[in-house]
């Protein structure tokens, strides 16, 4: 009887510790990207964001590169950002992205822009119709930024 408690509480522990997870210090990973994760990706995707959450630029450069699948995958990548954007401020994610050079910025904005539009980041149900020149714009303008030095230097190729 001992025996097969103790064997229950090692297979309950086992499989709690090796679900995937849908959220990570309050930021949700929505239903289309957590469903195509497999749980060493969902895992990946986990560290990424509670680094980038402690501020590390180079898990940030890696969150953008992350694969979400498409479609509507990458708009729940989107929602992770602005999710993170809202929990450590603007001011504090424009120093991230200063750190970075532009292929690593590369695609962020419009990340942004599909997580304003298509995420729930007013927690009450609906979707956000925010624009990023609207809810970011000094984020937006570091971007752009860095984006037109990123056209530059391949125009110079």
């Amino acid at each position: 009887m001992k025996v097969r408690f103790i064997l229950l509480i090692l297979i309950f522990l086992f499989c709690l510790s090796s679900c995937k997870q849908n959220q990570v210090r309050g930021v949700i990973i929505e239903s289309d990207l957590y469903t195509t994760l497999d749980y060493k990706r969902n895992k990946e995707l986990i560290l990424l964001i509670d680094k980038t959450l402690d501020k590390d630029q180079n898990a940030l450069a890696k969150l953008n590169k992350f694969w979400c699948g498409g479609g509507a995958g990458c708009y729940d990548l989107g929602f992770i950002f602005t999710q993170i954007i809202y929990q450590i401020g603007e001011e504090e994610f424009i120093l991230m992205v200063d750190k970075l050079n532009p292929k690593q910025c590369a695609g962020i904005n419009g990340l942004i822009s599909a997580g304003l539009e298509y995420g729930d980041n007013n927690n009450d149900g609906e979707m956000d119709d925010s624009e990023i020149k609207i809810e970011f714009p000094k984020l937006l303008a570091v971007l752009q930024f860095k984006n037109s030095k990123l056209t530059l230097s391949k125009s110079i190729e």
